[in-house]
């Protein structure tokens, strides 16, 4: 999401508690919303899928072959 979409979600959250959003400002609030929050998501589930951990036997296990993304596929 690029800087110019992220300074739009913030003006139209300052004009919500000022003086109201007209309900096309209302929906390009809620689309940019989504937007964002799905980035996000995405971005979180890349970082998650990464991890690995050390298991007490000593085996390692990835994170997000077993619980997320899947190799091979």
């Amino acid at each position: 999401m690029d800087d110019q979409k992220i300074t739009r979600i913030n003006e139209l959250y300052h004009k919500s508690k000022g003086e109201g959003l007209t309900d096309e400002e209302r929906i390009e609030q809620q689309i940019l919303r989504r937007e964002y929050v799905d980035l996000f998501k995405r971005n979180l589930r890349g970082q998650l899928d990464k991890i690995s951990i050390r298991e007490e036997d000593g085996s390692i296990t990835n994170l997000g072959e077993k619980f997320g993304i899947k190799k091979g596929n």
